[in-house]
């Protein structure tokens, strides 16, 4: 009976994160042509394709992002196992960023598998609205973050999508309102732009009366009955319920969690990334 190789689920990895076999072999050390060999022995074992064509490159076919997670947590464990057992410590400082939101269920479990793995790893961790993470990256100013996105690239490492839904505490209702009062975000975001997009959609006055730079402050506004406001699925609480088609509010799209690193990639960055990894698996 065929089995699933370890290699060949590097080689799987290299390609979906390069977007592209010759990309991909490169990062592995490999010929394009023993690439795509191994490619194609990964898919004679699974009997279904795991990327489609997509230009000059390559992306995830459905079964692709089904076995993505599954190859990140088996080459994870093999590397921590072979850490552990080589008895050779990881070592160093890492600059981390993780949105406030999802920061303050997943950091505490971050931190504490990490430091257990790795107590000669200090971590610098900022734990803020993720707008500026990206750019901090690129300055040199961050290691590692995750951060939010609406549009998904082929490159881009998911580690959770997040539905967005507009809110309102369960006493409040303003559906029969003139004006509907409306709280968000007050830095530029792609969630204020959505929200504004689909409130002057809805083609109805609306003011905004509450602005924060924080999931929580939002969140706070919302269950204090002052306005509703656009937020993701895993922010709701009992207190808070999903509106409903009398407030003519169209569609919003999820958002898009990501890991990303700023190309300085080390033992220490990837034994986090492994965390990380492992922390949002079951997320949601």
């Amino acid at each position: 009976m065929d089995s699933l190789d370890s290699d060949l689920l590097r080689t799987f990895l290299a390609v979906a994160q390069t977007g592209s076999v010759t990309a991909g072999a490169d990062k592995i050390a490999r010929s394009q042509s023993a690439t795509s060999i191994q490619i194609k022995r990964l898919e004679e074992i699974l009997g279904r394709s795991v990327f489609e064509r997509h230009g000059r490159g390559v992306v995830l076919s459905e079964t692709g992002r089904q076995l993505m997670p599954i190859a990140r947590q088996v080459t994870d464990q093999l590397d921590t196992a072979l850490r552990d057992i080589s008895g050779d410590p990881v070592i160093g400082k890492i600059r981390f960023g993780i949105p406030d939101d999802h920061g303050r269920e997943k950091l505490a479990q971050i931190i504490a598998n990490f430091a257990q793995k790795h107590p000669q790893i200090e971590l610098d961790v900022t734990c803020a609205l993720s707008t500026g993470f990206p750019y901090a990256l690129q300055k040199g100013e961050l290691d590692l973050a995750i951060y939010e996105i609406e549009t998904l690239n082929s490159q881009d490492e998911l580690l959770f999508e997040d539905p967005t839904v507009w809110t309102s505490s369960i006493h409040a209702d303003f559906s029969n309102s003139d004006v509907l009062p409306v709280a968000l975000f007050d830095q530029a975001c792609w969630w204020r732009d959505v929200a504004l997009n689909g409130l002057k959609t809805r083609g109805q006055p609306y003011r905004i009366v509450y602005s924060s730079q924080s999931v929580s402050g939002v969140v706070a506004a919302v269950e204090a009955g002052i306005a509703i406001g656009l937020l993701g699925r895993s922010s709701l609480h009992n207190g808070l319920a999903v509106l409903g088609n009398e407030y003519h509010l169209p569609p919003t799209p999820s958002s898009k969690l990501i890991l990303a690193d700023g190309g300085k990639n080390n033992r220490a960055i990837e034994a986090l990334k492994a965390v990380i990894r492992s922390a949002f698996l079951n997320y949601g």
